[in-house]
């Protein structure tokens, strides 16, 4: 996938993921960023840098549907987003938890944006999604099945975040919208399941795509 002019993300959209990393439920969409070139491809390596030996052992899987944008767009309304989508893909919003929480003054960027931290698949068309609120998603590592759950647990559907991220911002084309994960990520469990050299990182969205991406 070619570098996007944009990866936005949404934090804590399933409520089972929030309660894990005891946060409340969000009232409105919490929303960060990632560095554009830290896409990687599908099955391309994971590379935990060297930075993040500081602060121990804390780089962490979340997988979640992707939107790619396919026209630029601004102050859309949930029942015009669907017109706005270019494509959909799995992807993975590998965090750095000591960076994101600790590292960086409480701002997330940092710990989502190190190169390699987001995987992505080849974008299906649009129209190969009837409805995104239907989707099963897994997330496995070294073949053990850590996230299972499906999009219609989001706390904000996928056309609204379109609408609430395009109000009074331009959406350029090509876009990515990174729409939140759910429960079971490494950093909730007892004890943390942190990713580590040698293990394999799979994604699996139906009708959609899959990740499956060695660390190293």
């Amino acid at each position: 996938m070619n570098i996007p002019p944009a990866i936005f993300c949404i934090g804590r959209n399933y409520a089972t993921h929030a309660a894990e990393m005891n946060a409340p439920v969000p009232d409105r969409p919490t929303v960060f960023m990632k560095n554009p070139a830290s896409i990687i491809s599908a099955t391309d390596t994971i590379t935990i840098p060297p930075i993040c030996e500081e602060g121990g052992p804390q780089v962490d899987f979340e997988g979640e549907l992707a939107v790619i944008i396919g026209s630029t767009c601004r102050d859309v309304s949930p029942e015009d987003a669907r017109s706005c989508i270019g494509g959909w893909a799995a992807a993975n919003d590998v965090s750095a938890r000591w960076w994101q929480k600790e590292g960086s003054g409480g701002q997330w960027i940092r710990g989502k944006s190190f190169d390699g931290f987001c995987p992505i698949s080849e974008p299906v068309r649009a129209d190969a999604i009837g409805n995104p609120q239907e989707l099963t998603l897994r997330t496995l590592v070294n073949g053990e099945c850590m996230q299972s759950a499906t999009t219609a647990d989001m706390i904000f559907p996928v056309y609204t975040l379109i609408a609430e991220l395009s109000r009074g911002t331009t959406l350029l084309k090509g876009t990515v919208i990174l729409t939140g994960t759910p429960e079971g990520v490494g950093a909730a469990r007892t004890p943390p399941v942190w990713l580590k050299p040698g293990d394999l990182v799979q994604v699996e969205i139906e009708g959609v795509g899959m990740l499956a991406n060695p660390v190293a």
